[in-house]
């Protein structure tokens, strides 16, 4: 069966990109030392993987998507690329040091067996570190207001974080820490709400087709209709209005570091 990422890889290569603070981040809370091997579970294309790699850490990247995994591959050989999903972790238990999962956890078929499954391959004190938005944060979007009905969808796609809270203790996980991210105007990585401060990113198509919110759950006629809505507001300066209307304090995407107790 093809992937959701199998249809648009190539595209979403072309306007994701690991984003330097972001991965500063990754780095700082995952705390990787050299030597060590470390998973990134639904790694896409790579771009974090690499970023990280490029400081010196072992990655094993795996992605159930072919596509995306093919363009893994072409750009860097010093890392472990496998095909395999996050509820199948093709990997002997108590294998890794740690692991990251950025803007996955809404593609995971199960959440309880995907976090089930990282424990087993983790060894004990390990840290895993998730990258990720929570329905409360994406109620605050200004894109709310253009494009209301791919907004719902996508929260409803998006687990609470109550329920990943819940998942990961029950699976055996402690955390640690939680640390809200507000994107920045320079964010280079184009993900759903990368045009929070340049809402004229959303009307280039190619940046919209690298967002799966847009490329797979979105409504054709409500996009057509928002986006000449918000073309307008942009030319008016409108668009300042409804930006600052929707300024909140919960945060555009969260870090979250929890670490495997002992058994």
């Amino acid at each position: 069966m093809k992937e959701k990422y199998d249809k648009i890889g190539v595209k979403n290569n072309a306007t994701r990109k690991a984003d330097p603070f972001l991965a500063e981040r990754l780095f700082y809370h995952l705390k990787p030392q050299k030597g060590l091997t470390y998973l990134d579970i639904g790694c896409g294309t790579g771009n974090y993987t690499i970023a990280l790699n490029h400081k010196g850490i072992n990655f094993i990247g795996i992605e159930p998507s072919d596509e995306m995994l093919k363009i893994a591959k072409s750009k860097s050989n010093n890392i472990d690329w496998q095909k395999g999903k996050v509820e199948h972790i093709p990997i002997k238990d108590n294998f890794f040091h740690g692991a990251i999962a950025t803007l996955t956890t809404h593609h995971w078929k199960s959440l309880s067996k995907g976090f089930e499954e990282l424990f087993r391959v983790l060894k004990a004190e390990a840290t895993l570190l998730i990258f990720t938005s929570t329905p409360k944060q994406m109620s605050g979007y200004w894109l709310n207001h253009y494009f209301p009905k791919m907004l719902k969808e996508s929260m409803m796609q998006m687990p609470k974080l109550d329920l990943v809270e819940e998942s990961l203790k029950n699976a055996g996980f402690e955390i640690s820490t939680m640390e809200k991210y507000f994107v920045k105007s320079d964010l280079k990585d184009l993900f759903l709400y990368a045009g929070k401060h340049n809402p004229e990113l959303y009307l280039d198509e190619k940046i919209r087709y690298g967002i799966s919110s847009f490329s797979s759950l979105a409504h054709h006629a409500e996009v057509a209709t928002g986006l000449e809505r918000l073309k307008t507001d942009i030319t008016s300066g409108k668009i300042d209005e409804i930006i600052e209307n929707h300024e909140n304090t919960a945060g555009d995407y969260l870090y979250l570091v929890a670490r495997k107790t002992p058994s």
